[in-house]
């Protein structure tokens, strides 16, 4: 017997249609719920232990910020990226053994050096860092630190609060707000050395085959070194990917947009210090207060593919950033 179709009128049809519809949309969503967020932002904690705090995201370490009493001043280390699980800042090697990792200091202040190996050269000191929240999509960082050095009096204070988050998997993030008060009248004398700092991890330098690169679309150490820019990105490739640090500047920023110093080596900060008005010495009188406003990018990827340019455009809409 030949088969013989089966007529479904237009009701019948829709119904169907509907159904079938209906069905699939809840398999979608079954299917999502099950699978993992991508993008999702991820839970952060901090915990003092003795001299250093510890950050975890997703029960993971970040970072640690250390203040040890015989250090020369407070820093972060390690910086672990998301991808490998290393650092992806360097610290210390026989070339530059002042350099610890992530970290803000200068040198040529006031006759005193607050960069280089020596104690008694000028310290950085901590003097009682804070966690103001411990956990949630972010945890807050307070810590105020004097400059001084044996037989002066102390230069400046500055007042640092770091906010640490997550806003996905692929991304580790720092916003920075520091104020430098200054204690007496402050000459600092042209310098490369000079306040916020990321030394890359050996393994990421231009030298090692990394790339670095600022939000005017220049490449290299060249074309970027005493640039002013937005921000600068530096990466390189691991087995397990491309990572990198993204250094930004707030417009709210104090030297906004200061020009980067750069090295194939992996060091890189915007500071206006190499490049004083005058082309000897930076001056400031007693009293005076600085404010700067930096977001620092731990990402996964290269440039492009972690979303530099468009996360810039997020952290500039902040206008009431370190407020």
């Amino acid at each position: 017997m030949p088969f013989r179709h089966k007529r479904i009128n237009s009701h019948q049809l829709s119904y169907w249609t509907m159904k079938k519809l209906f069905l699939t949309f809840l398999l979608v969503c079954v299917a999502a719920g099950n699978a993992p967020t991508v993008g999702a932002q991820q839970p952060v904690t901090a915990e003092r232990i003795g001299n250093h705090i510890d950050v975890l995201v997703a029960n993971k370490l970040f970072t640690s910020y250390r203040f040890l009493d015989d250090e020369k001043y407070p820093f972060f280390f390690p910086v672990n990226g998301p991808l490998s699980g290393a650092s992806v800042t360097g610290m210390r090697n026989a070339l530059y053994p002042h350099q610890a990792s992530l970290f803000i200091a200068c040198d040529r202040l006031n006759g005193a050096n607050y960069w280089q190996e020596g104690l008694v050269r000028g310290r950085i000191v901590s003097l009682e860092p804070r966690i103001l929240c411990a956990e949630g999509q972010q945890v807050v960082i307070e810590d105020e630190c004097v400059w001084k050095r044996p037989g002066a009096e102390a230069s400046v204070r500055d007042k640092r609060l770091f906010t640490i988050s997550s806003p996905n998997e692929n991304t580790y993030q720092i916003d920075l707000d520091l104020q430098l008060e200054m204690l007496c009248d402050v000459t600092i004398e042209k310098t490369i050395h000079s306040l916020v700092c990321a030394r890359m991890a050996e393994d990421l330098s231009v030298r090692q085959g990394g790339v670095v690169g600022n939000s005017a679309g220049k490449s290299g150490v060249e074309e970027c070194f005493g640039e002013k820019a937005d921000w600068v990105d530096y990466y390189g490739i691991r087995r397990t990917g491309a990572e990198g640090i993204a250094i930004m500047q707030h417009p709210a920023s104090d030297w906004y947009p200061a020009p980067w110093f750069i090295r194939d080596y992996g060091l890189f900060s915007p500071s206006i210090i190499n490049w004083p008005a005058d082309g000897k010495a930076t001056c400031y009188s007693k009293g005076t207060t600085l404010h700067f406003c930096y977001r620092i990018l731990v990402h996964g990827g290269t440039t492009s593919e972690a979303g530099i340019n468009e996360a810039y455009k997020q952290f500039m809409s902040q206008t009431t950033f370190g407020k």
